[in-house]
């Protein structure tokens, strides 16, 4: 599983990071950085729950 992020969208509200902090860092006032790709299998859930809760909706999975 791949992340691909809209950094258009992306406002920094850091939601992701607070998810999933293996997987995204957001600097202050700044865009999401995915850190890893692709993603393990075992960090799943807590992607999928910072694509959810993504405020502006600029996350969004990519199956291999």
């Amino acid at each position: 599983m791949r992340i691909e992020a809209d950094l258009d969208l992306c406002q920094g509200h850091a939601m992701c990071s607070m998810e999933a902090p293996d997987v995204f860092a957001v600097a202050k006032r700044g865009e999401v950085e995915i850190l890893l790709d692709p993603v393990p299998d075992g960090m799943r859930p807590a992607v999928e729950d910072a694509v959810k809760y993504c405020p502006t909706q600029a996350l969004r999975i990519v199956e291999d």
